[in-house]
């Protein structure tokens, strides 16, 4: 199945929520994350996790190969006042100078990259005692829910996609992590109830991977129509309350691996 965000864009930026308020004050409060940090965020699509961090005064720069996910961010960032730099790459083919961050972030991407390479890159690049922070915030499917019926529809109209029935929790991740050569690795998670409308939770499922960023347009507006049947037959109040996991991991570089 060939995954391009790029296709899906405006959705993305209009109805992916990113992460909350509570995400970015535990980054801070405990700190692994500190307001003047340089930061890389690998995988930053439309921009949430840098942003977030730009907003709290760090100097972020976002990395990512869509060049269309990358236009919405800088058009977010305007609204937001902050500015990120941006350069267009994948991670495994993007060059920055040894030790040249504080912290690295990877948010909803880790699993899109070649993870051995994106772990030594990361360590290559990141500042000794530097911080990798992975993070992810997935709705959760629970029996008889929104999600689990949204996620029966989409495996209906693309049976290859495989990203279904997560528990928003990533133990392999610490793995990657470790054998790279990361230390004192912590991991933190809380749930969250996140408000959607009809309207937002269609934008919401087209912009995810197994609709919008791998269907054709008339498959995709086919899966909308049917979803908008599915809510307004079964679950016609709103807003409704979609439950989510925010799961993340850090990592220290305990010094150049070079």
């Amino acid at each position: 199945m060939t995954i391009d965000f790029g296709r899906a864009a405006g959705d993305y930026a209009r109805h992916r929520a990113g992460f909350p308020e509570a995400f970015f004050d535990r980054l801070m409060s405990d700190g692994t994350v500190r307001r003047d940090d340089v930061v890389l965020d690998l995988g930053t699509g439309t921009g949430t996790v840098a942003r977030g961090l730009a907003l709290r005064g760090c100097d972020v720069t976002g990395l990512d190969p869509s060049a269309p996910l990358l236009a919405q961010a800088a058009e977010l960032d305007q609204a937001a006042g902050v500015t990120v730099k941006q350069v267009r790459a994948r991670v495994e083919n993007a060059e920055f100078d040894p030790a040249s961050f504080d912290v690295i972030t990877a948010g909803q991407c880790w699993h899109w990259f070649d993870r051995p390479k994106a772990a030594t890159l990361a360590r290559r690049w990141l500042k000794a005692n530097g911080r990798l922070v992975i993070a992810h915030f997935d709705w959760l499917p629970l029996a008889g829910n929104l999600v689990q019926a949204t996620e029966r529809l989409i495996l209906a109209h693309n049976p290859g996609w495989t990203m279904h029935s997560g528990s928003g929790i990533y133990p392999a991740w610490m793995k990657d992590v470790a054998e790279a050569g990361f230390v004192e690795l912590q991991t933190h998670s809380f749930d969250i109830d996140v408000p959607y409308s009809h309207e937002a939770w269609r934008g919401r499922i087209r912009a995810s991977a197994g609709v919008g960023a791998s269907l054709d347009d008339a498959k995709v507006q086919r899966f909308d129509a049917e979803l908008a049947a599915l809510m307004a037959k079964n679950y016609s109040a709103q807003p409704m309350a979609v439950p989510h996991r925010v799961w993340f991991l850090s990592a220290v570089n305990p010094g150049q691996s070079d």
